[in-house]
């Protein structure tokens, strides 16, 4: 996803200062376009592509202590016993984490469009967390469970 953000931010940046540097001094009738708009063509160009780039800066890392999460303007760091379970349904988009709270937590780092990378990712995922919680007290049961 980084990458694919990347070369989509870079070919924005391509394509507007192209357009920038082919916008002569002339004049259509109606409008005179100047070195001023080139400039600020190419800026918008710069500020869309950041735009894109800063779409794939997701991220996660884990460990055994917990997981941090970095999505588009958030970061949260939590720990194993605050998950209940690592999600990635067949249908989903991306990743998610189930909370003890009730709570869903997007793991926009994790993408289905990365196939293989993104199951490896969610298996170690999954991995961590069992590790941290193998040790975890067992609920007592309900009423219900016997």
């Amino acid at each position: 996803m980084r990458l694919a953000c990347a070369v989509v931010g870079a070919l924005v940046v391509l394509a507007m200062a192209g357009v920038a540097l082919t916008l002569r001094t002339s004049s259509t009738g109606v409008v005179a376009f100047g070195p001023v708009d080139q400039f600020a063509i190419a800026g918008l160009g710069v500020v869309l592509a950041w735009g894109v780039v800063w779409l794939g800066r997701s991220r996660v890392d884990a460990d055994a202590a917990g997981v941090r999460v970095r999505n588009l303007a958030v970061t949260r760091e939590l720990p194993w016993q605050a998950v209940r379970a690592v999600r990635f349904d067949a249908k989903s988009p991306w990743a998610s984490l189930l909370l003890e709270n009730g709570d869903e937590m997007s793991v926009l780092a994790v993408q289905a469009i990365d196939r293989d990378y993104a199951v490896r990712a969610v298996e170690e995922l999954r991995r961590l967390h069992r590790a941290a919680r193998a040790n975890d007290p067992k609920p007592p049961p309900l009423l219900y469970d016997t």
